[in-house]
């Protein structure tokens, strides 16, 4: 896993906080061990401080949650999302996730997001599965 480059989708963000020993989870740990470079784009972060408040597993406070993105700020690599967008992306609130793929240079956007997954013969996008079965540990 050392030296892959991935975007991690606000949804495998979300869902690796919440629960830590699922899939998405040990993404999320790995990350935080060192173990694999993480790209995120502030509106994946902004998007990842609207979600978790929302969750009643993330006991959290808002001045906690925006810490918390905050401090992912300096343990990821952060870049503006940029590129051409992709007119056969469903979603277009998924263009800046597609584009932070883009801005990144990344080897794999990992999402659970059915819309971005349709473009996975496009571009390098995998399940939190799909991408562990390959390289986890």
């Amino acid at each position: 896993m050392l030296g892959l480059r991935v975007v991690l989708d606000t949804n495998v963000l979300v869902s690796g906080l919440a629960y830590p020993g699922s899939v998405p989870g040990r993404i999320v740990t790995a990350w935080r061990q060192g173990s694999l470079e993480v790209v995120l784009s502030r509106y994946i972060l902004d998007e990842l401080v609207r979600v978790l408040p929302r969750l009643p597993r993330i006991r959290m406070t808002p001045a906690e949650i925006r810490d918390l993105a905050d401090s992912f700020m300096f343990l990821a690599d952060v870049v503006e999302p940029e590129g051409t967008q992709d007119a056969t992306l469903r979603d277009p609130a998924d263009q800046p996730v597609l584009l932070t793929l883009s801005a990144a240079k990344a080897d794999y956007l990992i999402t659970g997001d059915k819309d971005l997954l349709a473009l996975a013969n496009q571009y390098p996008i995998l399940t939190p599965s799909e991408f562990w079965a390959r390289h986890g540990a």
